[in-house]
């Protein structure tokens, strides 16, 4: 600006280490370059219209990306005759400001604020605060987002009948009661592991995370973690069925002939087994293998039931199971639970009866279909002698 123009009017709110240790804070959560410090001037506008004067329409603030240094200007449109001193400028003093400029333009006059400095200096702190406080709720919110489906443990922090909270580190996991295994009881300070269902913004921006243990792929990803062919994609888990805190059923599968899928799982003494029951607090677990064939599927779905026999309609996903007589309460299991679990599991409608009740139905089919016989002769023979 040269002489006989509007002495230069600046106020420091940081040194240049604060502007680095924003670029750095910047870096730390994620967010755009610059974005800190644009906040920043936006937020000074509005606290000078509301501090200094509220009619500034025209009112412009820069900081310093060098200094820090923060300048506060209005923008006044150069005109050869001025009818309000508040938004317009002589093209005289307009150039005192800068040579180049003409009729028509806008001219940034700087102006001194009273008192603006320390309002400057509290706006870009509270902004600073807030803006960090915002990108690290998103940078957690997609952090976990992406984690979304996976086992994650922490400290039981409140467990008073309802909803659970776990301490998770830089989060909270919230266990909805639905959510909760009906036999497991839960106590502050225990070390629990749970599988991330969800992730979803809470009050004010706050990420929430809504973890499980009585999810069926909670069962699936304890089955990832303990069985290193699972893992590796070697053996498959084609599906899950669950009722937490009593029992699951969980078929696998793998392409390579030399590879026992249950065995696999299973391991050496039913070590392997064991470490997944003991995470699920004694939960039972039926690993069966998986067959293409879903007359196979069913009659290994119902283990450790026997099955004597599978009639399957494709069309309706429908099988009718046959099993012994001692076999048919196993087959069904207490409250249907074993029926409905392999229902479950292979996706198909299975009906379950012994043998006994299977022979009679054949048998009163039977004589229905013969007493319909003998009625259609009847009446034939009656017709006949008619005639």
């Amino acid at each position: 600006m040269k002489k006989g123009a509007k002495a230069k009017v600046s106020k420091t709110i940081d040194s240049k280490e604060m502007l680095l240790a924003m670029e750095e804070l910047e870096k730390e959560n994620g967010m755009e370059p610059g974005s800190l410090l644009e906040s920043i001037e936006v937020a000074l506008v509005t606290a000078y219209k509301r501090d200094c004067d509220s009619t500034a329409d025209n009112v412009k603030i820069v900081v310093d990306k060098e200094t820090g240094e923060y300048h506060v200007y209005a923008e006044k449109e150069v005109v050869e005759e001025v009818e309000d001193g508040n938004v317009q400028i002589s093209l005289t003093d307009a150039k005192k400001i800068n040579r180049s400029l003409e009729i028509g333009d806008t001219a940034q006059v700087e102006i001194m604020p009273k008192n603006f400095g320390r309002i400057a200096a509290g706006t870009a702190k509270q902004v600073i605060i807030q803006k960090i406080r915002e990108a690290s709720r998103e940078y957690l919110f997609n952090e976990f987002s992406d984690r979304k489906g996976e086992i994650v443990s922490g400290l039981v922090q409140k467990a008073d009948g309802g909803i659970v909270v776990v301490d998770l580190g830089r989060l909270e996991g919230v266990m909805p009661l639905k959510e909760q295994v009906p036999t497991e009881k839960y106590h502050v300070n225990d070390k629990i592991r749970a599988y991330v269902l969800d992730v979803e913004k809470g009050a004010k921006g706050s990420p929430q995370v809504i973890i499980s243990r009585a999810h069926a792929d909670f069962v699936r990803k304890l089955f990832e973690l303990e069985i290193p062919e699972i893992y590796e994609g070697v053996i498959e888990i084609k599906s899950v069925s669950r009722d937490a805190g009593s029992r699951s059923k969980v078929a696998v599968y793998s392409p390579n002939e030399n590879i026992d899928p249950v065995g696999s799982c299973v391991g050496q003494k039913g070590i392997r087994i064991q470490n997944i029951i003991n995470e699920l607090g004694g939960e039972k677990i039926d690993v069966i293998e998986w067959n293409e064939d879903p007359a196979i599927f069913i009659s290994a779905a119902l283990l450790p039931a026997q099955v004597l026999a599978v009639d399957v309609k494709e069309e309706e996903k429908f099988a009718q199971v046959i099993v012994p007589d001692d076999q048919l309460s196993l087959a069904i299991g207490k409250s249907g639970q074993n029926a409905r679990l392999a229902a479950k599991l292979t996706d198909w409608k299975i009906d379950i009866k012994s043998e006994s009740q299977f022979r009679k139905i054949l048998e009163e089919a039977q004589n229905a279909e013969e007493s319909e016989t003998e009625d259609s002769e009847s009446e034939n023979e009656e017709q006949a002698s008619e005639d």
